[in-house]
Parts: structure tokens; sequence; C-alpha cells
């Protein structure tokens, strides 16, 4: 009766333990995968110089991300109107564009536009700003900091310059894996390169090693249930 329970009552726990190793190590696996980001709506004063005199308006600026092959797209979102116009502009007749500040690991602007207004927007009413994209290609490795910058406003020939006043916050956090330039030297094109992301990072060795754990795991657990069959049968 020992040896029976020696021989059949232990399978049910090594397979239920091979299982739970398993688990843990795909758990772990998935963990490391996960990008790190952080994104937060902040508060951006911006004062503009108009054709008519300054402005201020304060809108709160929410910028978010989307990886798109080694790069990532990036989407600017104003939540109120900002400056405004003595006479209305018709559908179509204004354009905007903006900067995002680099920070942290990277350095410079990052452009970004968005389409003109779809409806007239009446006088002396706040311009509602349409959400505004470009890409970001990372050069650098490390934590990447993206701040609301400088926004233009083109309209009936005339350009207004909206400049934050209020040194906001950025809007959003990447951690970012460059594609071998030094960090620092910054900036970024509209129209990034396209391709998968190099796997040349920290992160990439610790699921490097966790993958290979594993393997050594289901390695070890496969030879130890051989070895008792073989037991079994002789």
């Amino acid at each position: 009766m020992t040896r029976f329970y020696e021989q059949h009552g232990r399978r049910p726990r090594r397979a239920a333990c091979l299982a739970a190793a398993v688990a843990m190590a795909a758990g772990s696996a998935v963990m490391l995968t996960a990008p790190a980001a952080h994104a937060e709506v902040v508060d951006v004063d911006y004062q503009c110089k108009t054709p008519i005199g300054n402005k201020g308006a304060v809108s709160p600026i929410d910028i978010k991300s989307t990886p798109s092959g080694g790069a990532y797209k990036l989407v600017m979102s104003f939540e109120k109107g900002v400056s405004s116009s003595p006479v209305e502009l018709g559908k179509g007749a204004m354009k905007p564009s903006a900067l995002i500040k680099l920070g942290g690991a990277e350095s410079g602007t990052v452009p970004v536009a968005g389409p003109p207004n779809d409806q007239p927007i009446p006088a002396n009413t706040p311009i509602k700003i349409s959400d505004l994209s470009g890409t970001y290609t990372p050069k650098g490795s490390g934590k990447v900091t993206f701040t609301a910058a400088t926004l233009t406003i083109k309209a009936l020939g005339t350009t207004t310059t909206c400049t934050p006043s209020n040194s906001p916050k950025p809007s959003l956090t990447l951690d970012v894996k460059g594609s071998g330039g030094s960090g620092g030297s910054g900036g970024a094109a509209v129209g990034g390169s396209s391709g998968q992301l190099p796997q040349t990072g920290p992160a990439d060795s610790a699921i490097a090693l966790g993958t290979l754990g594993g393997t050594v795991l289901l390695a070890g657990a496969a030879g130890a249930l051989w070895l008792t069959r073989r037991r079994q049968r002789a």
C-alpha cells in the first residue's frame, strides 16, 4: 500500500506543482512586458499674441500615445477654447498646430497639427482647438516626458502665437527604447520610421531571464516525471 501511494499518490501533486510553476513564470513574463506610461490632464495658462492685442485663456491639456512600430503616435487634446476672433471664422478658415516639449531622457520638441475647423466659429467666442496629432520616434532610452508648449493658430492670413505662462507639468511620461542614439539629442518628426522597437533595454534582459528560468523549470519537471515513470516500469 505504501508503495502504491509512493507511485500513484504523488502524481497529482507533482502535476499541480508543475502547473503552478508554469503559471507563475507566464505571469512574470506578462508583468515584465507591460509598457510603463503615465498620463494626466494638466491646466495650461496660454498667453496669446494676436493681431488685435494680447489674450489669455486656461485650457486643460491631455496628451495620449499609441505605439506604432518603432514610434509613438501622439494626440494632444484641448478641453477648452483658446483665444478668440473679432470676426466670424468660416468653415476651414482656422488651422491649428503646436509643439510638445520633450524632457527627461530626451530634449527637443515634437510638432503636432490638426485639421481646419469643420464648423464656423462665431466672433468673440473661444476658439475650440481640434485634436492635434504627430509622431514621436525615440532616439534615446529611458523615461521621457511630454509637456504642452507653443500653440499656433493661423486664420484669415494672420498668425496668433500662444505660449504657456504657468510652467505646466508634463501631461505624459513614457518609458521608451531608442534606436541607438544618445539620450538628450532629442526631437522627433512627423511620419517616423516603422518596424519593431529594438529589444536592447534592461526590461528585455529581465524578460529573457524570466523566459530562460521558465524553460529550465519545465525541463527539470519533465526530467523528474520521466525518471518517475522509468522507476515504475522497472
